[in-house]
């Protein structure tokens, strides 16, 4: 469902499948796990094609507050410009500022520049 790696000093989370519904508890426990495990370092999560679906974008709304708790910078990936609008939108109605790119290294460079 999801593979990471660190790319300069940054935690990279790809997330390969939408979980469903039915998974969404077991992807966000897995989410908060690494970022505990690597905190206080920069995350970015990238979406691909597969994982755009509902449940993976209140996955990715739920693990930007509990990082903005622990002060934890994130971003998110995804080439879907429908699923950037979604993440966007949701993200202001909850009056927090979720920064989303349509590019991993792009993201990985302003979340380590962020970091410096």
């Amino acid at each position: 469902m999801l593979s990471y790696s660190l790319d300069r000093g940054v935690l990279v989370v790809t997330v390969h499948h939408d979980p469903g519904i039915g998974g969404r508890a077991e992807l966000l426990t897995q989410l908060e796990g690494l970022v505990q495990a690597h905190r206080p370092t920069p995350v970015v999560i990238t979406l691909e094609g597969p994982a755009t679906d509902g449940a993976v974008v209140s996955v990715v709304l739920r693990l930007h507050r509990t990082c903005r708790d622990l002060g934890v910078l994130m971003s998110v990936v995804s080439t879907s410009a429908p699923v950037r609008r979604v993440l966007e939108a949701d993200a202001e109605s909850t009056g927090t500022h979720l920064v989303i790119h349509a590019r991993t290294d792009t993201a990985v460079t302003a979340a380590f520049a962020a970091a410096a």
